[in-house]
């Protein structure tokens, strides 16, 4: 039973051995199994074809040697990369524009730390930098790794790398390749219980291609964008994912979610980001711990950037008042 992953599906005591049901289900498929898209009929957990069935490694394991790679590398097949989010409030402004910090959970409980960001100031949207720099957060600065902005609702978010925006850019930029890429979109609906029930979010990134890499996304105009191609419904090279809906808990009076643990205070703000050929693999979770505690993890097809940013879309959201 253990070799196929049966006695795995009845512990929740950990996140590694509840997915080692999945990793066993998926061993069987060869690696050159497409990976999903919106349009595929496989799920995300038959598109990480190479998943062997032992149980997944711990993020421990994961080493990080150059942290701009590494953020945009997506998770490993098979490794949840567990992380936490610490928000600092401190300072003058930092109650209105609080800096969040990124950081690798490792077995031996050190912190590794990730990435930072903070919302700028004078802008007439939420618009995030983030950087792998946590003492430089400037849009000029080499640190600058990408950005989150909103629409004016604080209802629509969009991820960019450190590319350059088509408006702004020259001929040259746009045939040289350095235009912007567009990494994650997030949507925030309103529900029919108004506030007061769960939140519907839907998160749409590139696909993958054959051999596990994220398709490039480079809009050059507004129709070219993911939200965009969502809403046209043109989903040939992009990934549609939705927030697992919680279960309403008589007992407790409220919805939970089961995060195996690895969240311990309840939060409007908690989620689970799944697909929706397959709601059993986790693609992202994100919860509070204590106050200004978050642990934040993720599985392929996500990277750091993407998990991150979604995270602070989550913060911002201005359906995310409790």
């Amino acid at each position: 039973m253990q070799r196929k992953g049966i006695s795995s599906s009845m512990s929740f005591e950990e996140e590694e051995e509840d997915e080692d049901e999945y990793s066993s289900s998926s061993s069987q498929l060869n690696s050159n199994t497409r990976p999903s898209s919106a349009t595929s009929k496989k799920s995300i957990r038959e598109a990480a074809s190479a998943l062997s069935p032992t149980a997944p490694e711990p993020s421990a394991e994961v080493e990080v040697q150059d942290l701009e790679e590494f953020a945009q590398r997506p998770a490993p097949q098979g490794i949840t990369i567990k992380c936490r989010i610490s928000r600092d409030k401190k300072g003058m402004d930092r109650g209105m524009y609080p800096t969040y910090f990124l950081h690798l959970d490792r077995e031996d409980g050190k912190k590794v730390f990730l990435l930072a960001g903070r919302k700028r100031k004078k802008s007439k949207t939420s618009n995030y930098l983030i950087s792998v720099d946590p003492t430089d957060l400037s849009r000029g600065g080499d640190s600058y790794i990408g950005k989150l902005r909103s629409n004016l609702m604080g209802t629509k978010f969009t991820v960019y790398d450190n590319g350059v925006n088509p408006q702004k850019a020259s001929s040259s930029t746009l045939e040289g390749g350095t235009l912007r890429q567009e990494l994650a979109a997030v949507c925030y609906e309103t529900n029919v219980l108004g506030f007061k029930g769960p939140r519907k979010m839907t998160v749409i990134v590139p696909g993958m291609n054959m051999v596990h890499e994220r398709v490039c996304i480079r809009p050059r105009n507004e129709h070219e964008t993911l939200l965009a191609r969502w809403q046209n419904k043109n989903t040939e090279s992009i990934i549609e994912l939705q927030n697992k809906t919680p279960v309403w808990n008589d007992d407790t009076q409220s919805y939970v979610l089961n995060f195996h643990g690895r969240v311990t205070q309840a939060s409007v703000k908690n989620f689970q980001i799944i697909h929706g050929n397959d709601p059993d693999y986790i693609v992202m979770q994100f919860g509070r711990v204590a106050e200004d505690v978050f642990t934040m993890d993720y599985n392929y097809p996500l990277c750091a950037l993407q998990a991150f940013s979604i995270a602070l879309s989550s913060f911002d959201s201005k359906l995310a008042c409790e």
